[in-house]
């Protein structure tokens, strides 16, 4: 009887022990629960946040290219073959655009893309196959690269859209290639004493920044072929060649250092400036001209003209100088511009000449003639000179009586005359016909201030004729 409430206790302890035990198991239950649920919460709308993941693949794929390369195991702070003889450098070129040649700032940009090649048994990697491995930027900045940048320049950088564009490919044998897209923008000295007939030579120049040709040595990789362009079409410029080179330039303080040049040669499409400048203005000096056949007495008319074709021209110059640089010397296009001025400016001095003959010769008939109080509008009007002086009539004018005195000194100038014809055949010239040869300017002068309305006649003639000749020769220097 004692036993069996024995065995009863025993079963009891032994359930309690069991229920015990598999509460203790519960936490960790729960635990693997809430861990479930939080990476549940990752999960929006049947979407699962594959970010992380990406992350972390990245991540262990540059370590698995990181250990292949044996990154860690080298000081790429130092050169490949540090302390030999120089690593050759090979440089490619392939130029996609000139964007843009600025004639005021001196400068031109231009977008390339710039390849670099070399050797570095660091990076050599076993390979079955013999593929390269291609990586972005994010290696790049983990091994040694040459420091090449442009000498001249004034801004530049690397394209980053839609990531940075740079590619490092790696073979096997430890050859590299490291290809670059920049644009940058570099000075250009121009030679504007033609403008803008002008031919302006370009050069876009590598060099080493740290490393002189002691250490490192730049060259073209295929020679001429290095050097490759896209088809490139600009509005002003027609590029005639792309041509590279190579040289030294030498440092006092730190030695000599290899330089790329990459020339290019830009010849000017003047078919802009001639729509622009040189057809305007052939127009407004011909514009100028159209008053040498107003009638001399229209002031309003030829002043008006005259001053609107020199503030025209002024204009022309004006706007021509805005676009360019301030330099010292004179340019092709200035050579023209102001001798165009000086043709129109001197057609109005040329009415200004025509109209004071004009009035000093009017002038001096009115005190030669004695004009009766009876004379009528219309000789009035020939008197002040809208006619020509060979249409006009002075026969209804009344004659001058003559006087003894006058008489006398009529005989006299007739017996002196015919006297010095009786002597000219024995004697030779006589005092008065030497000096009508000594002035033959002073005597032209005179014939033409007696004959105002014939300087227009000449220059109708002259200046086309002038301005006809200076085109020749402007067109056949610089042309």
């Amino acid at each position: 009887m004692r036993v069996a409430p024995l065995v009863l206790r025993l079963m009891c302890l032994a359930w309690l022990w069991t229920v015990s035990h598999n509460s203790s198991h519960f936490p960790n239950k729960r635990r693997h629960k809430e861990q479930y649920g939080e990476n549940t919460k990752h999960k929006h709308g049947g979407r699962v946040d594959l970010k992380m993941k990406k992350l972390d693949s990245t991540k262990s794929l540059l370590i698995k290219s990181e250990q292949l390369l044996r990154i860690e195991d080298h000081d790429f702070a130092m050169r490949p073959g540090f302390g030999s003889t120089a690593i050759p450098v090979g440089i490619d070129v392939q130029v996609e655009s000139i964007d843009s040649i600025s004639e005021v700032n001196m400068d031109f940009t231009m977008t390339l893309y710039l390849r670099h090649y070399w050797q570095d048994d660091r990076l050599a990697f076993p390979s079955s196959n013999n593929k390269s491995r291609t990586f972005d930027a994010r290696l790049v900045k983990k091994i040694w690269v040459p420091d090449v940048f442009f000498v001249h320049s004034k801004r530049s950088f690397i394209h980053d859209t839609t990531m940075e564009n740079i590619m490092l490919r790696v073979f096997p044998d430890g050859n590299i290639l490291y290809s670059v897209r920049i644009t940058v923008t570099a000075l250009c000295s121009m030679d504007f004493s033609s403008f803008p007939l002008d031919t302006q030579n370009c050069s876009l120049e590598l060099e080493s920044y740290a490393y002189n040709e002691n250490d490192l040595m730049l060259y073209w990789k295929n020679g001429n072929d290095s050097l490759r362009t896209d088809e490139i079409v600009l509005s002003q410029f027609f590029i005639e060649d792309f041509q590279p080179s190579f040289g030294l330039a030498f440092y006092s303080s730190t030695g000599s250092y290899n330089r790329l040049y990459i020339n290019f040669i830009l010849r000017r499409h003047i078919f802009f400036f001639m729509l622009q400048t040189y057809f305007p203005t052939m127009l407004m000096v011909m514009l100028s001209w159209v008053s040498f056949w107003i009638d001399r007495r229209a002031v309003p008319a030829r002043v008006s003209l005259g001053i609107t074709t020199v503030l025209t021209m002024s204009t022309i110059i004006t706007g021509v100088s805005a676009s360019m640089p301030q330099v010292s010397y004179v340019k092709a296009v200035d050579i023209y511009l102001w001798a165009s001025f000086l043709f129109v400016f001197l057609s109005v001095i040329e009415y200004a000449a025509v109209n004071y003959f004009t009035t000093v010769e009017e002038m001096k008939k009115l005190k030669r003639a004695k004009i009766p109080n009876s004379y009528n509008a219309t000789q009035a009007m020939a008197f002040d000179g809208c006619f020509h002086d060979n249409d006009i009539d002075l026969t209804s004018f009344p004659e001058v009586s003559s006087t003894p005195n006058t008489e006398r000194n009529t005989q006299s100038r007739n017996s002196t005359v015919s006297g010095l014809s009786r002597n000219s055949t024995v004697s030779g010239p006589t005092e008065g016909t030497r000096l009508r040869r000594k002035y033959p300017l002073k005597l032209s002068l005179s014939f033409i201030m007696s004959n105002s309305y014939m300087i227009d006649s000449y220059s109708r003639v002259i200046f086309p004729m002038a301005y006809l000749l200076f085109n020749i020769i402007y067109w056949s220097m610089y042309a």
